[in-house]
């Protein structure tokens, strides 16, 4: 195992390149640009938002419209089922032969997303515990409840509890089972070996009036295109409430409606306060990496061209 993951590594420094990475959070503008990047500089999207995974969840994750699709390459979109589950391993591994096999084609790879574990992962070559999933060893640490996990993986591995929100359940229930499966804490297995890439990470910002009004007409939008009708027909497949698809946003309240808990009017604004407050969030892991990530607020005057040329000055500066 350690000998594939070194002759990986190899592959990866050999065709060593150029990675794009935009971040934002959710309806900031990412998909636009990143189209419009792909496009001048001849690129392909490889995608680092874990709601794109599955299949015939497309309205109330706002994946790219086929046309989107058509008109550049897009990458993990639409690789599994929805009661199918992708490790954040699984998708560093993939994410990196996408990224290699763009470079290899001669084109820039552009990691655009929002969910920041993920471009985490491959930006800073996370070291992942390769622990399969233990059903009966989870539904026992559910048991426990909230309070006496978050004990429990102090007690075992602080400087995990220390990086892990406690209200995370099911981070903090990952932590647990590899620490317990492997004899060993899980901070101690997620050593990081940056990838060898030559990576520049973009921001994109707007002002939170005009973030929480786009998020509001995108849901207003994504309720006009049919939402309930997808969510109706994923049911209808056999797509159960409790799969961890389910859990996204849009798709959870909207199952409490079907399940007469509340009406579609306050479905739909549970949906829009809840991502308002994801969209929080996303800001606050990201900003996190201020050093890193040169940001670009989205909506300004001239900001489209700024953020071409200085791709252009990264792009090029090495061949001056």
């Amino acid at each position: 195992m350690a000998e594939d993951r070194g002759q990986k590594a190899e592959g990866r420094r050999q065709k060593a390149g150029k990675l794009l990475v935009i971040v934002g959070p959710t309806a900031v503008g990412k998909t636009a640009l990143s189209l419009q990047i792909a496009e001048r500089f001849n690129g392909e999207i490889v995608s680092a938002d874990s709601r794109l995974f599955y299949r015939g969840m497309d309205i109330g994750t706002a994946k790219p419209s086929a046309a989107e699709q058509a008109q550049m390459p897009h990458h993990l979109i639409d690789i599994c089922n929805p009661d199918e589950t992708l490790t954040l391993g699984e998708y560093q591994r993939l994410a990196y032969q996408m990224i290699d096999a763009v470079l290899a084609n001669g084109r820039l790879p552009i990691l655009v997303g929002g969910t920041g574990q993920y471009v985490k992962a491959v930006v800073e070559g996370w070291g992942i515990p390769e622990i399969p999933p233990h059903p009966a060893l989870r539904h026992a640490l559910e048991a426990l409840g909230g309070i006496e996990l978050a004990r429990w993986l102090q007690l075992l591995d602080a400087k995990a509890a220390a990086k892990i929100d406690p209200r995370n359940v099911r981070r903090v229930i990952r932590a647990l089972e590899v620490t317990l499966v492997s004899g060993r804490p899980i901070s101690d297995l997620q050593r990081k070996t940056p990838p060898p890439y030559d990576i520049h990470m973009l921001g994109l910002i707007r002002d939170r009036d005009t973030l929480y009004q786009r998020i509001d007409q995108r849901i207003d939008q994504m309720i006009a295109a049919g939402l309930l009708a997808e969510l109706e027909a994923l049911r209808e497949a056999g797509y159960g409430r409790s799969l961890p698809a389910m859990s996204g946003l849009g798709y959870q309240q909207l199952w409490a409606y079907l399940k007469g808990e509340m009406t579609l009017e306050e479905a739909v604004e549970r949906i829009k306060f809840e991502t308002h407050r994801f969209a929080r969030q996303q800001n606050t892991w990201f900003r996190q990496d201020d050093p890193r990530i040169v940001w670009f607020e989205v909506g300004e005057d001239g900001v489209e061209t700024a953020v071409l040329d200085q791709i252009q000055s990264w792009l090029y500066s090495q061949l001056a």
